[in-house]
């Protein structure tokens, strides 16, 4: 087991390498609310695919958007950060299968850029100079989410480095 630390802005994110033992997939799948109840198309499903496992002594939990491609006694590199007595992916190699995968950060980038846009749109417009609170509480809402988009892509990103090096 090797164990690779990176401190980035106040969290720190670190890579652990070793075999996969106790593995557990899950599927979380909810409706959207908004959904008419007479359809059953699969784009008002959200899909998260949760894996469990052991990585040498540690506990390990990956959430991504597609199956995780890892199986027992499979030599893995995960990349992510210390939560909740675990261990939070944010990217991973699998050395058996030859596989590397992570979240699409530039995806996370490009949205935090748009509700930063929409956040200096509202802040220029006249119903926040009159000071009304409504628009100050939405402007607030719009840069928090900005922050953390960009702050995630920016984990990601980080633990794709630290996999690669």
């Amino acid at each position: 087991m090797s164990f690779k630390t990176n401190s980035f802005l106040t969290s720190s994110v670190s890579s652990i390498s070793g075999t996969v033992s106790n593995l557990n997939n899950e599927l979380l799948e909810y409706v959207n609310p908004e959904k008419p109840t007479h359809d059953h198309s699969s784009v008002y499903y959200q899909r998260f695919f949760i894996s469990t496992f052991n990585l040498d002594h540690h506990a390990v939990e990956a959430k991504f958007s597609t199956p995780m491609i890892v199986s027992n006694g499979d030599v893995v590199t995960v990349s992510g950060y210390s939560k909740d007595n675990g261990f939070q992916v944010l990217a991973y190699t699998n050395k058996t299968q030859q596989v590397s995968k992570h979240e699409n950060w530039i995806a996370l980038g490009l949205g935090a850029l748009f509700f930063l846009g929409v956040a200096v749109v509202l802040l220029n417009s006249e119903l926040v100079a009159e000071g009304a609170l409504v628009p100050k509480i939405f402007l607030l809402g719009f840069v928090g989410v900005a922050v953390y988009m960009g702050y995630r892509a920016l984990l990601i990103r980080e633990a794709i480095k630290l996999l690669q090096n």
